[in-house]
């Protein structure tokens, strides 16, 4: 039997089961509500709960219509809260040929159509109008990775900020558990770390302070895609940075202002987030209705936060951090604890994993090193030799874990970095963790072309081939290797594919985990893509644009069909 009061109220008649005349704060959300850690507005909410404020949640509300959605709970005491969801809306709406698709893994029943295109705009917009002045707080990784002057790929053009077409009143990027609470303390102010908001003070692009970097105007930028790219690596170079600069760039007559983040939490904080009382199940008003992105979260546990991969076509370390912050060990037991009272529980872990699931507890030897660093990756185009490379803390974990009565086995479903694995962790994850299929990402067989996307050489892919199978012989399993690898990424021509399709039937392989390269805000890949340059080194990229181009080199997976022959 659920009981209501467990979760963060979503109609009027559960706020009144809770006491309450209003809420403190309303959360808009473009997914529905599951109320899981790995769900961002639900941590938000939890959050805020434990700080001692009462939130409400509306997911996916009607935005057309008389927007009785948006209404319903009233006004909040202090803000609105939006988010568009787990993913930039526009890449849930649209594959890389920008067709519409016929499913959204976060609604009930994997059903299209719960929510807008460009949603957190829509969801502002419409606030706005119904609650002329009540503040407005951006997050969520639509939010994080609009921030700036950003290609749209849909639209096939540069935008503004967000904050420019949503008028809200700050945007919290990134992992934003510190700044939300500090908003509701403080009201909206503009000194509070890991936020962005828009201003009429010019004051702000003087020259002279060295705390400030200036950016090229969005109007510069949209007249020459050189200043794009010149702006990209500073953006990118002040985020992978532990003490970052205010950024500032002018769009229109307005300043956008970029405060830097907080510092990334400690393993405690980390901890008590994972903490609070989710309920690890989705709202009971989907009773009977599947949500795909459950199915896949219902039975996972998330060991650590951030990315220190860097590679150029991927968000995570751009809105989680490149330090890894690890949870201890007592809190990921205390969730594998509740999970195993949820109803259908058959005693395994779906995933102990992470954003990458084999670098939970591993740190630079110097901190003090760490602290001065700049590079995007600590493993491309070499493996910094300040990386200690430890996972004694891992495989610790994992032994604990599979020593559980309850357990029977746990898996790792998430991604891992195979260039980061020694032979003691490799046989490890091969013969205990794998559920038959291991998944990896080499990305493409050109050397010229994973330089690019910053992922390691071909020849390191074979290496862990041979690995993987030969400890499969070893130990008697029949295991198999799926390589995962993209088309139309910049820097790859049509030779490269052809390359790819003779080394991949060379090898006996039909490739089954294939995409072609879709553009998302904010990251190299797309910054390459939209100005034909390499932001690092402002030599000319070649990018497969068009349509015909795109899906000539996505044919080329398939080279055992005949029409693709």
């Amino acid at each position: 039997m659920y009981d209501l009061k467990q979760y963060l109220p979503t109609t009027r008649k559960e706020m009144q089961l809770l006491g309450w005349d209003e809420a403190d704060v309303i959360l808009f959300s473009g997914d529905a509500y599951i109320d899981h850690p790995a769900c961002g507005a639900a941590v938000i909410g939890r959050v805020l709960e434990n700080a001692g404020y009462r939130v409400a949640i509306v997911p996916q509300p009607d935005w057309r219509g008389d927007y009785r959605d948006f209404t319903k709970l009233g006004r909040p005491r202090l803000f609105f809260g939006v988010t568009a969801g787990a993913m930039d809306s526009m890449v849930n709406h649209y594959t890389a040929a920008r067709r519409k698709r016929s499913d959204d893994a976060f609604s009930p029943n994997g059903e299209a159509g719960h929510r807008p295109d460009y949603c957190t705009v829509t969801y502002c917009k419409i606030l706005r109008e119904v609650f002329g002045d009540v503040p407005i707080v951006i997050g969520g990784i639509e939010a994080s990775m609009r921030r700036l002057a950003h290609y749209d790929y849909w639209s096939d053009r540069l935008m503004p900020s967000i904050l420019a077409d949503s008028r809200a009143d700050l945007l919290v990027y990134g992992m934003g558990e510190q700044a939300m609470v500090e908003i509701a303390r403080r009201g909206i102010q503009h000194d509070i770390p890991q936020t962005a908001y828009m201003t009429d003070n010019n004051m702000l692009a003087a020259d002279g302070d060295d705390n400030v970097i200036v950016l090229h105007s969005y109007e510069e930028e949209l007249k020459d895609k050189r200043k794009h790219a010149e702006d990209f690596r500073l953006i990118e170079t002040e985020s992978n940075k532990q003490v970052a600069k205010r950024l500032v760039q002018r769009t229109g007559n307005k300043m956008v202002v970029v405060n830097p983040p907080y510092p990334a939490l400690t393993q405690d904080a980390l901890d008590q987030i994972y903490d609070l009382p989710y309920q690890y199940l989705p709202h009971p008003k989907y009773k009977d209705k599947r949500i795909p992105a459950y199915e896949m979260i219902r039975f996972s546990v998330c060991i650590h936060r951030g990315c220190f991969g860097g590679c150029a076509f991927c968000t995570i370390s751009t809105h989680q951090g490149k330090q890894i912050v690890s949870r201890s060990k007592d809190s990921i037991l205390r969730q594998i604890d509740k999970l195993r009272q949820l109803p259908e529980w058959k005693g395994y872990l779906s995933d102990l994993g992470g954003p990458s699931a084999n670098m939970y507890g591993i740190e630079g030897k110097d901190k003090a090193i760490c602290a001065r660093c700049t590079r995007a990756s600590c493993l491309q185009p070499t493996i910094c030799k300040n990386l200690n490379r430890d996972f004694s803390q891992l495989l610790d974990l994992y032994h604990t874990v599979d020593a559980l009565p309850y357990i029977k086995k746990s898996f790792v479903g998430s991604g891992i970095r195979y260039d980061l694995m020694n032979e003691e962790y490799g046989k490890e994850l091969i013969t205990k963790h794998v559920s038959g299929r291991l998944k990896v990402a080499p990305e493409h067989t050109s050397d010229e072309v994973v330089r690019l996307m910053r992922k390691p050489s071909w020849d390191v892919y074979l290496r862990f081939r041979d690995f993987f199978y030969r400890v499969n012989k070893e130990c008697g399993l029949r295991q198999q290797l799926i390589p995962y690898f993209i088309s139309s990424h910049p820097g790859c021509t049509d030779k490269d594919m052809r390359q790819l399709a003779d080394e991949t039937k060379r090898m006996g392989y039909r490739p089954e985990q294939v995409q072609d390269f879709t553009p998302t805000p904010m990251t190299l890949s797309t910054t390459m893509f939209y100005t034909g340059l390499n932001p690092y080194t402002m030599q000319p990229v070649y990018v497969a644009k068009s349509e015909k181009d795109k899906k000539r080199q996505n044919s080329y997976f398939f080279w055992w069909k005949k029409r693709e022959h």
